[in-house]
C-alpha cells in the first residue's frame, strides 16, 4: 500500500479510537453535552478518512499526485480544527473555528470529489 492511503487509514484509526475512548467517558459520566463533536470526529475523522483511504488505494494513479498530500493534509486539518471548533461553539466560547472547520470540510469534500472526476477506478 502507497504513502497516502496508508496515511489516510492510519489517520481513521487514530480518530476511531479517540471517538471510542471519548465515547466511553461520556457514557461513564452520563455527559453527553458534547455528543455532537463526537459524532463529527467519528463521521469525519474515522468514515471519511477511511474512505478517501479506500478510494487512493483502489486507485493507486490518484494517489502518486500533489493533489493526494494536499488531500491528505486538508482532511486531517479539517478534523484538527473542526473537532475542537465544535467543541468550543457547544460550550458557548465562540463559533468561529467551527466555522473554518466547517469551510474546510466542504473544500476536502470538494477536493476529493475533483480527485474522483480526474481518476476512474479500473
Amino acid at each position: 500500500m502507497s504513502f497516502i492511503p496508508r496515511m489516510f487509514f492510519v489517520s481513521a484509526v487514530i480518530f476511531a479510537l479517540i471517538g471510542m475512548l471519548w465515547g466511553i467517558h461520556m457514557s461513564m459520566t452520563a455527559d453527553h453535552v458534547l455528543a455532537p463533536a463526537h459524532g463529527h470526529l467519528n463521521l469525519i475523522g474515522f468514515v471519511a478518512m477511511a474512505v478517501f483511504g479506500t478510494y487512493y488505494a483502489l486507485v493507486p494513479k490518484a494517489a502518486s499526485g500533489r493533489l493526494a498530500i494536499v488531500h491528505f493534509v486538508l482532511a486531517l486539518l479539517t478534523v484538527l480544527v473542526l473537532v475542537p471548533g465544535i467543541v468550543l461553539a457547544i460550550n458557548e466560547d465562540g463559533e468561529a473555528l467551527a466555522k473554518i472547520g466547517s469551510v474546510l470540510a466542504v473544500l476536502t469534500m470538494l477536493l476529493f470529489l475533483t480527485t474522483v472526476l480526474r481518476h476512474r477506478a479500473h
